[in-house]
């Protein structure tokens, strides 16, 4: 292995260490300096590396994130967007990553009963979120970890966390109905005609064709594409992203978090994009160390082991980037949120959890030569 990998991994626990204790309940913040609060999400999606890590101080930490959460799940289920915030509610994503990480918990520790009541609340919860009472579930525009994007009804990357909890909590009936749902190649699934990725939402006659590179890089961890579909997937999103870098779009050896970008005249731009959104920024097709991660591994999953390494160095060099310096300590590695696609230049915050965490999972896979807990 790289010696730089190894420098980077040690590099992300103390990332990792120097987050776990924050300014709300002791929770653990989202990042070194920028977001102190404890968002749910970026926690809950941190626990894959944090249990490849084996730090029983993070391990303990994620333990209390999952009990907290517990604590202030709705009434009727729902898990809240901030850990310690009852009241702070409206996330489609935060639901599905808590059920999906009680089952990796589960199977962790080996304690196939931890938060029984909590987890039968949020699938009932889950359970009532289908647009139309059969399998896939809906969600609102800006709900899930794109708020600046948005996903209309039936969004491939929520729906592909679903199919994970249902495959990670045993349920095999319902993961195997849902996928045949999700597969369906007459407009009422994800399936694109002409391209092997998934749209990245559907809803009637709408659909997006874009490609949602964490939503089609969970779709084949959770197994909800076939190895088949997984490997023609890999090198479409490949031969997509060499284009992309041959006309200046794209910078990196690491693939954009969503693309084509949205652009001015494009039917579905919104006016806040051009503040917050623009082509190959933020959402809207910038590169995020964490979605990097999980490509990483799904490339480990499609059978992909050189590609996955060799994106794996790409993703080491990328997270050494500051966007600023750190006040204390300020090592060599800046584990930014997110780059400019056409420059790859860090533009989010610094010592960012999820982007530490999946680094420690991608690099675990890649080493191992095999995807875990999924």
């Amino acid at each position: 292995m790289d010696p730089s990998i190894q420098e980077a991994k040690q590099a992300a626990v103390e990332a990792l260490l120097h987050n776990v204790h924050g300014p709300f309940h002791g929770l653990p913040r989202t990042a070194g300096w920028g977001y102190p609060e404890p968002y749910t999400r970026d926690l809950l999606i941190s626990a894959l590396g944090i249990l490849v890590s084996g730090n029983q101080v993070l391990l303990t930490s994620l333990k209390k994130v999952l009990v907290t959460l517990a604590a202030n799940q709705s009434p009727r289920g729902q898990i809240p967007s901030l850990v310690h915030d009852p009241e702070d509610r409206g996330a489609s994503d935060t639901t599905p990553l808590f059920l999906l990480v009680l089952g990796f918990w589960r199977r962790y520790t080996r304690d196939p009963t931890f938060l029984n009541v909590a987890g039968a609340k949020a699938l009932q919860w889950m359970d009532y979120q289908t647009i139309d009472d059969r399998h896939l579930v809906g969600q609102q525009p800006t709900s899930d970890w794109r708020d600046e994007q948005w996903v209309l009804g039936h969004g491939l990357y929520v729906n592909a966390l679903v199919h994970g909890y249902q495959k990670g909590l045993g349920m095999e009936e319902r993961a195997e109905a849902f996928a045949a749902e999700a597969n369906r190649e007459d407009g009422k699934g994800f399936i694109c005609e002409g391209q092997p990725t998934y749209a990245a939402w559907f809803y009637k006659v709408l659909r997006d064709k874009r490609c949602d590179v964490l939503g089609n890089s969970l779709a084949i961890l959770t197994g909800l594409a076939s190895k088949e579909r997984a490997r023609a997937m890999v090198a479409w999103i490949e031969a997509q992203c060499a284009t992309l870098r041959d006309t200046g779009e794209l910078a990196l050896d690491l693939p954009p978090c969503f693309f084509p970008y949205l652009q001015r005249l494009d039917s579905d731009w919104h006016p806040r994009y051009a503040l917050y959104n623009l082509p190959g920024h933020y959402h809207n097709g910038g590169v995020w160390p964490f979605v990097c991660g999980f490509y990483i591994a799904a490339l480990v999953a499609a059978g992909e082991q050189g590609l996955a390494e060799e994106k794996l160095s790409a993703l080491t060099a990328l997270v050494r980037l500051s966007r600023k310096a750190t006040p204390t300590p300020p090592g060599a590695f800046g584990f930014n949120e997110w780059f400019r696609a056409q420059d790859g230049s860090p533009a989010g915050e610094d010592w960012q959890t999820w982007s530490a965490s999946m680094y420690l999972y991608a690099a675990a896979c890649v080493e191992g030569e095999k995807v875990l807990f999924f």
